[in-house]
């Protein structure tokens, strides 16, 4: 079994990548817009991401051979429990890392609705610590463009 985590900002294309995989992935935005109807609020961060590694530690205990949760995780704290959690099914972890400059995540941002301020992007970009195999990744592929 596989786990595949996206990382980067919004706005870096890891949703859009994934849909063309034509993968069904475990998505903070889906989450968001199945409990509170609104893919963008961000007030009940802790219920969505809890919820995410829910439904994952099913798929696994399941045993769905591929698992992909699509969500900015820019920091290693943010993406520790998903470590934790191949290690306990004794399966692989990959970090897909979107490396796409923050200005370009601006400029795609602009046309969505609601936008994410570009201010709070440039934000994220400063704290993004980007995946290593040293957090415990089998695996960390770099995607630059789309």
């Amino acid at each position: 079994m596989k786990i595949v985590i996206t990382v980067g900002l919004p706005g870096s294309g890891k949703s859009t990548y994934l849909a063309g995989l034509g993968v069904n992935p475990i998505s903070s935005d889906n989450i968001r817009r199945l409990l509170i109807d609104d893919p963008y609020d961000q007030s009940i961060h802790g219920r969505v991401f809890a919820a995410m590694r829910y439904l994952l530690r099913h798929r696994l205990a399941i045993g769905r051979p591929a698992s992909y949760v699509d969500a900015t995780h820019l920091m290693r704290w943010e993406r520790r429990p998903y470590v934790k959690m191949a290690q306990r099914y004794g399966c692989t972890i990959e970090a897909w890392f979107f490396d796409v400059p923050a200005e370009t995540c601006i400029e795609r941002n602009r046309q969505r609705d609601p936008m994410v301020p570009a201010e709070a992007i440039r934000i994220m970009a400063e704290s993004l610590q980007p995946p290593t195999r040293e957090e415990g990744f089998t695996r960390v592929r770099r995607i630059t463009s789309l």
